[in-house]
């Protein structure tokens, strides 16, 4: 249709114009006539452009030479490197270790053999994060070692590089960098089968039993289906986890009934845990002597195991294999250590307020009398000495020298609220710890979706 009207419009412009060659006087005087009666009339414009479709094509070919590439100096002088991470064996030979890493590489492994602090770090250890960096061609340019010795926040680094001379090593310190994790878990049978299901280290299962003791009795009070969620410290060495930190904030469902607590550190104080309300959750006395243990007798009437009568037991037996460290419940002095007939080897400590604890059974004891201890602190390990049909730990807590259960008296040990002059601090970081529980309690539900 455009092609009919463009076709319509070059051959009407051709005859105006022959039309104007011809008579210009009888044009003139119809262009006037039309411009005065026609003054209400359109008239339609159309476009005076030539068809696309009519318009010659010419095609162009020219040759095009192209661009040689020149890599930089620094690009050409570089080469590729290979990193691989893995764990040391105490049962390793170097070429195995190295092996594992995806070095191949004679010189390094004859350097490693003979290298002191090789030998110092990693022959024979199990355990240690080791770090190769290697060429293409799979020989070694640098390898590293990280283990923290002591629990000082600090860590160790063994560091092998090969430079002009050949190998070099050296051993560094430097600070662990705390980082925070997160995690929550369902109870089935046990804490620990919880935490290891949900990837939480062992050491943050101890934690957990640890701070919540004084309310809940986890040899015996547990429910299939409690749960928990769980803030704590990764510390990393070069961006690597080494070792578990402490235990930041936490929470635990047990029998439907909701516990909370969080670390905080008053100024001048050496730090603790508290409910979200700003309660201590430090008692006076601990729930149990032991960290982690079974409780096989209570404090209760009970066949006695050798003398086959029944009797009142008069404490609480804890299963546990020998050497398990055993530690005293509370600060206080010790007023016995030494052998005391069917108790065998026994510690009394002699707290205030005229309450006495007991630990028989020992197989060694760590403590003289009159030594002051303080809670927590080990004093001794758990045997089978004195009347005893097998190692474990028999447990007493006397107040005036009258027999109580000493779970009770745990629960009834009294707590010190945060200071007044902390309180901002403390409803501020409870305000985030509730945030980040909440934020962990979603990783079990995540997973289990």
């Amino acid at each position: 249709m455009i092609n009919r009207l463009f076709d319509a419009s070059a051959a009407f412009l051709s005859r105006l114009a022959l039309a104007v060659q011809r008579h210009p006087k009888r044009l003139t005087a119809l262009v006037a006539a039309v411009a005065l009666g026609g003054g209400g009339g359109a008239f339609a414009v159309a476009a005076l452009a030539p068809d696309a479709a009519d318009l010659p094509v010419r095609e162009v070919i020219e040759v095009v030479q192209p661009l040689t590439a020149q890599p930089s100096p620094e690009l050409i002088d570089q080469t590729l490197r290979l990193y691989r991470s893995d764990v040391s064996r105490s049962a390793d030979t170097v070429e195995a270790l190295l092996a594992r890493l995806g070095v191949d590489d004679p010189k390094a492994a004859a350097f490693l053999r003979s290298d002191a602090g090789y030998r110092q770090a990693v022959w024979g250890r199990a355990g240690r994060g080791v770090t190769a960096e290697a060429t293409d061609n799979n020989t070694l340019l640098r390898l590293s070692a990280r283990w923290a010795p002591e629990d000082d926040g600090q860590f160790k680094r063994l560091v092998v590089e090969k430079t002009a001379q050949g190998f070099a090593s050296r051993i560094d310190t430097a600070p662990l960098v705390a980082s925070p994790r997160l995690g929550s878990g369902v109870i089935r049978s046990s804490l620990f089968a919880a935490t290891e299901e949900s990837r939480i280290p062992d050491a943050i299962a101890v934690q957990l039993a640890e701070i919540f003791s004084g309310d809940i009795d986890f040899h015996r009070a547990l429910r299939k289906g409690d749960r928990f969620s769980v803030v704590y410290e990764a510390l990393e060495a070069d961006g690597e986890p080494l070792r578990t930190g402490r235990v930041l904030s936490a929470e635990f469902v047990n029998s439907g009934k909701t516990y909370q607590a969080l670390w905080f550190q008053e100024p001048g104080s050496k730090g603790g845990y508290y409910t979200l309300d700003g309660q201590s959750l430090r008692r006076a006395y601990l729930a149990s002597p032991m960290e982690f243990s079974r409780v096989t007798s209570g404090f209760k009437m009970r066949l006695h195991p050798i003398l086959k009568t029944w009797r009142a037991h008069l404490g609480t037996d804890y299963a546990a294999p020998t050497g398990t460290p055993v530690r005293t419940v509370g600060d206080g002095v010790v007023e016995f250590a030494g052998v005391q007939g069917g108790f065998g080897n026994v510690v009394f400590v002699k707290h205030r307020n005229n309450h006495t604890t007991v630990y028989a059974h020992l197989s060694r004891i760590l403590v003289k009398k009159g030594q002051s201890v303080g809670q927590g602190q080990q004093i001794g390990a758990v045997g089978a000495t004195g009347w005893a049909t097998g190692p474990h730990l028999h447990f007493e807590f006397r107040v005036n020298g009258v027999h109580h259960d000493p779970q009770t008296i745990a629960r009834q040990s009294e707590a010190v609220p945060v200071a007044q002059a902390s309180r901002a601090a403390f409803d501020r970081l409870a305000q985030a710890v509730r945030i980040q529980l909440s934020a962990a309690s979603t990783i079990q539900t995540a997973s289990a979706q």
